[in-house]
């Protein structure tokens, strides 16, 4: 079996490392949520060997509604997590965990408030008022963010189970969602598209499926940890512009539900949007950050009481391995 091969079956646990595979640095990658398009880039840096050429052997544990892998990141049980937002990040702060973030694959965090058609609504300023489907989550993030900058109120929320028959049935209802993944269900099962609100163009700056990993492994071997973000952004890279066929293989070995339409959409509308590869990602390369967006974002959650003010950024983030414009000639 060659090295890539093993590299590639390794992922999904299919083998143990032998031969020519022992000559590569094993590192495990949690992600926020079972195989998607929304994790293209890392699959495709295994299934296509560009984490073999940066000496590593990866292995990506898909998440879910019972996985916890920040609780496992921290614990050192695998050696990167999926941020969801910084959030976490602050959190990590907060509570003496020493992790941080390296890098953020998302430029704009891909959550959206949809509606039905023709309700009206122009803006999203215009949603001021009307009920709203949202998660618990939800409350403690971008919805302290719209009662901020928006003058949302609380007695607007009705609680979001993840079920949108509640949102068929009432167009007067407003819902969460995620921008490659509930527009297309509701198109799928209500027979039209909704208006999509997304956040991060209405300012909502945070940054988006981040990687994270701990103080220590920065501290003690940056050169795996930079191989690992450099393998990432050129996962990427190949999966927006390239041919995404071998990811998406293994998404579907991982999470059988998949499906190509699905994915085709998740594609499309990551690039539409520029959710990778848009703001600082353009000129730095995809990855990038920025001490201002990350003060200015920092800004609003300890202004909104979500945080002390006094609260030690410079735990949170590194811009080490970061804006180096790592893998931009792969950009047509």
């Amino acid at each position: 079996m060659s090295t890539r091969t093993t590299a590639t079956a390794l992922a999904f646990g299919l083998v143990t490392v032998t031969g020519a595979a022992q000559a590569l640095d094993q590192v495990t990658f949690g992600t926020n949520w079972k195989a998607q398009a929304e994790h293209g880039g890392f699959y495709q840096a295994v299934a296509s060997g560009i984490y073999e050429k940066y000496g590593l052997e990866v292995t990506i544990r898909p998440g879910g509604p019972q996985v916890n892998h920040a609780q496992l990141l921290a614990a050192g049980q695998i050696d990167f997590n999926m941020g969801g937002n910084v959030f976490g990040a602050f959190n990590y702060v907060q509570n003496d965990i020493p992790m941080v973030t390296v890098a953020a694959t998302f430029q704009k965090d891909p959550q959206i408030l949809m509606a039905h058609p023709d309700q009206g609504f122009a803006t999203l300023a215009d949603l001021k008022g009307h009920p709203i489907l949202i998660s618990q989550d939800a409350r403690t993030t971008y919805w302290e963010w719209l009662k901020v900058e928006y003058g949302f109120t609380d007695d607007m929320i009705r609680p979001y189970t993840f079920n949108p028959a509640p949102f068929l049935a009432d167009p007067s209802v407003i819902q969460q969602g995620y921008l490659t993944s509930e527009p297309f269900a509701i198109e799928r099962e209500g027979g039209f598209p909704p208006q999509v609100f997304l956040l991060a163009d209405a300012g909502y700056d945070t940054y988006s499926t981040t990687i994270e990993t701990s103080w220590q492994l920065v501290e003690d071997n940056p050169d795996l940890v930079q191989r690992f973000v450099n393998g990432s952004i050129e996962g990427w890279y190949s999966y927006l512009y390239g041919d995404p066929g071998p990811a998406n293989a293994l998404i579907k070995a991982d999470n059988p539900e998949m499906t190509d339409d699905q994915m085709a959409y998740s594609i499309a509308k990551l690039k539409e949007y520029g959710i990778v590869d848009s703001r600082e990602a353009e000129t730095l390369g995809i990855g990038a950050m920025t001490d201002q967006r990350w003060r200015d974002f920092f800004q609003f959650a300890a202004d909104a009481g979500l945080y002390p003010k006094g609260l030690d950024l410079s735990k949170a983030y590194t811009l080490q391995f970061v804006n180096q414009k790592v893998g931009m000639g792969l950009k047509p």
